[in-house]
């Protein structure tokens, strides 16, 4: 029996938000979404997700706040970081996370994510 791995997706663009759970679903993943970090971290500790794409700025919770908070309560899962910010300070608060990876939206194609993230969990 195949089983999905669970991604869990916190973007507060509401069509690239919904671009992205469309593509991730057709890609064979167990989708999850959210638009802001509060509701991310819930979604987070009751699903377990395989990874993580957040936006690094949301409503309510930033992503790497989010995701240290997810971390701090035992989901250790690799998250690639959203931005629309390719400086260094994003770029660095984004990595010291650890198990972390991050896209600048400017520069981002659907399949280059989708192909990230199997990469980042071990799927060929």
């Amino acid at each position: 029996m195949n089983i999905k791995k669970k991604i869990l997706i916190t973007e507060d663009e509401k069509d690239l938000l919904s671009l992205l759970f469309e593509n991730f679903q057709n890609a064979g993943f167990s989708v999850f979404k959210t638009e802001d970090g509060e509701q991310g971290f819930l979604i987070a500790q009751k699903e377990k997700p395989d990874l993580i794409l957040a936006d690094i700025l949301m409503p309510k919770l930033n992503g790497i706040e989010m995701v240290k908070k997810i971390r701090e309560n035992g989901i250790q899962c690799p998250v690639i970081f959203l931005t629309n910010f390719g400086d260094p300070e994003h770029i660095s608060k984004a990595i010291e996370i650890g198990n972390s990876d991050y896209i600048v939206k400017s520069d981002m194609q659907i399949e280059d994510i989708i192909l990230r993230a199997k990469g980042k969990l071990g799927i060929k």
